[in-house]
């Protein structure tokens, strides 16, 4: 493999020598195309994943324990992607096919959305929610690992951050858009503008079939704009089985540890701060509710709050990981978290005022480095193994991913042993201590890491669509 070439502190701010000033440094269809795929995705990440189904399923309509069989769910969810990702990417590589298949898995992603309208609020529809719900997450994973792979085909090394920063910025917003609409014309505690009331659960059962089609709408651009080429990318290899396609997965690790170790280095501390970054989002409502006394719509306008000011910052931060590069991006952004987490445990007891602005300051933070981690990535990757390499990056976060939620609690119970409280809930504020010191080991993992752009990534050897 071709050693990445060096770049200093200035990585991902590199233009295209062969091609400076040309349409590859501006923004074109495809660029928007490719964006709309993340706002699409707000339909399964915000609304069903987080603030409206996952509540659904484990209300009290459907018996005792369903909080527990959720995790269980979205755990065997999580094997199965840590499991098939890699490959799954392996082989849209080999076979061209990589807008086909992300084509196939957004749209098992939208059948086991419609699915969801058939859960009513009973016991018996129980196993049939969650195992539509794990489904969904794991076909959604297969989705976006073939969506990152994506962003060296529309991108240069002096575009490639701005670039990936709309996208997830956009993810961000229209997560937003999306809850104001089902919330107030589907499931407003009174009647929505839609008139769908709540009897038998239809209210949030409408709104499944609202965000298939939310969905299908925003990710039939990318589908259209972005198809295969396969002249583009040599023969198509003989057909794997699953036995041979782990032995190739093995063997470019290996190959990756033997001749690129950095970025192997990278993988695994993305992935710890990338969990991290997860436990900001978990548990910050929590922490809101529990140690600032916020109400419960209170929790949701600071929720809005959040994710309105993460995808502004995300976007606005993709400039900067192109003029400084994504690892001065993720070193500045979790430095500044970390001081405003800290900020937070200190200043647990004096009011909203300061979970207000130092909640933001983490949230304005959050998204910049998890685009930039994605575009750290990018500029590592050699053309053609995209999918495998990203496979790998969703892997190695599944496989990190109790890191957070174990810190968050364990911190709990050492600062109830340290001030002597009898009731965990008296220190709660201990858990953003937890979440500090992932994200402290996380950067710790990554100063070492080098970026740079390989002269062999796709950035710089294939000029994008438009």
């Amino acid at each position: 493999m071709t050693t990445t070439q060096p770049s200093g502190e200035t990585g991902g701010g590199i233009a295209d020598p062969e091609r400076p000033g040309t349409p590859r440094d501006r923004y074109g269809w495809p660029v928007y195309a490719w964006g709309l795929w993340d706002w699409g995705s707000a339909a399964f990440n915000a609304v069903i994943t987080t603030f409206v189904f996952s509540v659904y399923i484990t209300s009290d309509s459907f018996g005792p324990g369903a909080s527990s069989k959720l995790g269980w769910a979205l755990a065997g969810a999580g094997v199965l992607i840590a499991l098939f990702a890699p490959i799954s990417g392996q082989r849209a590589d080999r076979s061209g096919r990589r807008t086909f298949w992300l084509a196939v898995n957004t749209g098992l992603v939208i059948l086991a959305t419609l699915g969801l309208f058939f859960v009513k609020p009973s016991p018996d529809y129980l196993w049939l929610g969650l195992l539509l719900l794990a489904a969904g997450n794991v076909f959604f994973e297969l989705a976006s690992v073939n969506y990152n792979a994506m962003l060296n085909e529309i991108s240069t090394p002096a575009t490639v951050g701005r670039i990936s920063g709309l996208g997830w910025g956009l993810g961000y917003l229209g997560g937003i858009v999306l809850l104001l609409i089902v919330y107030f014309g589907l499931i407003s505690p009174k009647k929505g503008l839609f008139g769908v009331t709540g009897a038998d659960g239809l209210d949030v059962r409408v709104t499944m079939l609202f965000c298939a089609v939310w969905t299908l709408v925003f990710s039939l651009p990318l589908i259209l704009t972005l198809r295969d080429d396969r002249s583009q990318r040599g023969p198509r290899g003989p057909r794997m089985g699953v036995l041979a396609s782990y032995r190739a997965l093995f063997a470019t690790i290996a190959d990756l540890w033997r001749t690129d170790r950095n970025t192997v280095y990278f993988l695994g501390a993305s992935a710890v701060f990338r969990d991290g970054l997860a436990g900001v989002f978990t548990f910050g409502a929590v922490i809101a509710a529990k140690v600032f006394g916020f109400s419960d719509s209170g929790v949701i306008v600071f929720g809005i709050a959040a994710n309105v000011v993460a995808g502004i910052a995300t976007i606005a931060f993709g400039h900067l990981d192109d003029l400084i590069g994504p690892k001065r991006v993720i070193v500045l952004s979790l430095s500044v978290m970390l001081f405003a987490g800290t900020l937070i445990f200190f200043l647990h007891d004096t009011g909203t005022t300061t979970f207000w602005v130092c909640g933001l300051a983490l949230c304005i933070f959050v998204g910049p480095a998890q685009s930039a981690s994605r575009t750290f990535l990018a500029r590592l990757i050699p053309a053609g193994r995209e999918g495998q390499v990203f496979g790998l990056y969703a892997t190695t976060g599944r496989a990190v991913s109790f890191l957070a939620p174990a810190a968050f609690a364990s911190s709990i119970w050492i600062g109830a042993k340290v001030t002597g409280v009898s009731d965990l809930d008296d220190a709660q504020h201990w858990g953003i201590l937890g979440i500090v010191t992932v994200i402290l080991l996380g950067l710790l993992l990554l100063l070492p890491v080098r970026s740079g752009v390989r002269s062999d990534s796709a950035l710089v050897t294939t000029p994008p669509p438009g």
